[in-house]
């Protein structure tokens, strides 16, 4: 799990917190896409196989209709946390969801608890 790209939303100073712990973290504002598309975002994360780290419920309803095994996602629906935090939160919860996210995944992290679902999403 420790190929992440995160998200405008997100503090970009967790990006330099988790490379400091030796993940490879991008921030899309280090790379020149802090306005691109939700679409654009997911697509770069795919191509560096990056799991994508999001406040936004979009990623998740675009893979989910996508029918797309991957990227992974993780949405954190926890407002206001500073880097400091987020950091915190996704060493935290690794251990748990790692296997998930490599085989590709929508991770939900809310205060009470953690939603996994496998990708691609199926309906019947």
């Amino acid at each position: 799990m420790n190929r992440l790209l995160l998200d405008q939303g997100l503090p970009r100073s967790a990006a330099t917190l988790l490379r400091q712990t030796g993940w490879n973290v991008v921030h899309v504002s280090e790379i020149g896409m802090s306005r691109a598309s939700d679409v654009d975002i997911l697509q770069r994360a795919r191509a560096e196989a990056r799991a994508c780290v999001t406040l936004d419920a979009d990623f998740h309803s675009l893979l989910a209709t996508s029918g797309e095994r991957g990227p992974s996602v993780i949405r954190i629906r926890k407002e206001g946390l500073d880097a400091a935090a987020l950091a915190a939160l996704l060493l935290g919860i690794e251990s748990r969801i790692e296997n998930a996210l490599n085989s590709g995944a929508l991770v939900t992290v809310t205060e009470r608890s953690i939603r996994v679902r496998q990708l691609p999403i199926v309906r019947p």
